[in-house]
């Protein structure tokens, strides 16, 4: 009996399968005592100063602005910022905590009921009482997990595509918000929400500091997968690939395109487009395509395989955070996907190296070939030896 039948805590008393047949993707689910006993892995005091780090995405929305209502300013910040602030009405949201602390990292395996290269990142928002974003819809999935204080959560249904929003801010925020009945709650530590894309929702702090946990995922748009497959394709494809119209029957007036030319365009654009195994490869890429190409730093100067293995013995390897594995097989062939690259691989160590554990030596004599593959993720910058041992 694996995990996936069996109810899990985090579900509330659903089963993963359960969660995801009546849930996921189609309405939405409040589960009390997601995670009991929980403690935020990160406090109010840290989080502003990773909102004061370079390259850190952290916004600041100030219902009540200095300069406009909504007003959204963007870090990094300094200690002025955070002094100047009102005692109410304003939030701190702070993207891809998981990507600098370990800690928070560490919460997505809880999620291992869904494919890792589905998650996007996790997002955690501070704010005194009375500090709201507005109601509004994501486009993506969504865990609101309650780390901190008490957030009250109002749900408005599924919004309409051209919902009209607020003009003239910074924000997405629905212009009519309409809370429906039983909607209506307040989460305290270690509750849980879970949201489908697209559905209106609007949260406010109570009475005390609150700070939520949010584990969003990545869902492209057909607009980005299309442009981005079409590139993809486009750099393998020969020039001499054209439209080609052999056989045609005479024009019958010079300026009309018929039917028979339309039809061969369509032939040529999808049977180019329809390969399995070109899709499989653009799509083990784009989804692991780090959140922030900059965060990955290539070993300097490179390992070569030998230096690799001694230094394995020594010292385990860790995912680099943000890093992103996935792995697929097509055919006889397996490729392993790591941070929008591709490289071959057997099934069993792609499996290993997905796994969110460290990588010791071990590795190297169960799996024969994996020094090889180990140094170029290494010297790519997407497996890392702890700084303090480099």
């Amino acid at each position: 009996m694996t995990h996936h039948d069996t109810p899990l805590t985090l579900l509330g008393d659903l089963t993963p399968a359960e969660f995801m047949a009546e849930y996921w993707q189609q309405k939405p689910l409040l589960i009390r005592g997601a995670m009991p006993e929980f403690r935020s892995p990160i406090d109010a005091d840290e989080l502003a100063g990773l909102a004061c780090e370079d390259g850190v995405e952290a916004r600041l929305i100030e219902e009540h602005g200095p300069d406009s209502p909504w007003q959204v300013s963007h870090g990094p910040f300094d200690e002025a910022t955070f002094e100047r602030l009102p005692e109410r009405d304003w939030t701190l949201l702070v993207q891809a905590v998981d990507h600098y602390v370990p800690s928070v990292a560490a919460l997505l395996d809880e999620f291992d009921f869904l494919p890792r290269w589905r998650l996007d990142d996790i997002m955690i928002s501070y704010a005194p009482p009375g500090g709201s974003v507005g109601p509004h819809a994501d486009q993506y999935d969504v865990f609101l997990l309650q780390a901190a204080g008490h957030r009250r959560w109002q749900l408005g249904g599924k919004t309409a595509e051209d919902a009209p929003i607020i003009d003239g801010i910074d924000l997405k925020i629905l212009e009519t918000f309409e809370v429906e009945t039983d909607s209506d709650w307040v989460l305290e530590t270690g509750d849980m929400l879970y949201l489908p894309p697209g559905w209106a929702h609007h949260g406010v702090s109570e009475t005390d500091e609150c700070m939520t946990v949010s584990v969003g995922f990545r869902a492209p748009s057909a607009d980005e997968a299309v442009t981005s497959y079409a590139d993809y394709l486009g750099e393998q494809l020969p020039a001499s690939l054209r439209y080609s119209d052999a056989g045609m029957a005479p024009a019958r007036t010079p300026g009309e395109i018929d039917d028979a030319a339309l039809e061969r365009m369509r032939r040529l654009i999808l049977d180019t487009l329809d390969n399995p195994v070109q899709m499989s490869q653009w799509f083990g890429r784009v989804m692991t395509q780090p959140k922030y190409v900059d965060q990955l730093i290539p070993f300097d100067p490179p390992l070569d395989e030998a230096a690799l293995v001694e230094k394995l013995k020594e010292t385990p390897l860790y995912p680099a955070p943000g890093s992103r594995f996935a792995w697929r097989r097509d055919g006889g062939a397996t490729t392993l996907f790591v941070d929008g690259d591709g490289y071959p691989c057997t099934p069993e160590l792609a499996v290993r190296l997905c796994e969110s554990r460290p990588i010791r030596a071990d590795v190297l004599a169960d799996f024969p070939g994996a020094a090889a593959l180990l140094t170029q993720l290494v010297n790519a910058g997407s497996l890392n030896f702890p700084l303090d041992d480099d």
